[in-house]
């Protein structure tokens, strides 16, 4: 069974950073493309990055690149968000999701539960 879980979100003040995880399950990470997505109160759900493990293909929004670096491990089946220069306009709930297809704008497979990140003024 597919199995994603995210976490590592919380408070940080503007400008600081944070590592999200995200640790798969019942497959290896580098046979799927692994997303990040995020959703702010109020606003659609939006791709933040993304990465297929075994090219070290990846990909960025816009307003994230150069702030936001995605990375994995494979020995730990994980895929990682370091997200620095943290901004308010960041906060949201942030999902991983594994998809066979690597992008921000299509609808992935699989997702796991949200972490919230908070980034205060």
């Amino acid at each position: 069974e597919v199995q994603l879980q995210a976490s590592g979100g919380g408070l940080v003040q503007a400008g600081g950073s944070l590592r999200l995880s995200c640790e798969a399950s019942g497959f290896n990470i580098d046979d799927y493309a692994i997303g990040w997505f995020r959703q702010a109160p109020g606003k659609e759900r939006e791709g933040v990055s993304c990465i297929w493990s075994s090219t070290g293909a990846q990909d960025y929004e816009d307003s994230v690149r150069g702030r936001f670096t995605i990375s994995s491990d494979y020995v730990k089946n994980t895929v990682y968000l370091h997200m620095g220069s943290l901004k308010p306009e960041d906060t949201a709930v942030y999902y991983c999701a594994a998809d066979r297809t690597l992008g921000l704008r299509h609808e992935y497979s699989y997702w796991g539960q949200g972490t919230l990140v908070t980034v205060s003024s």
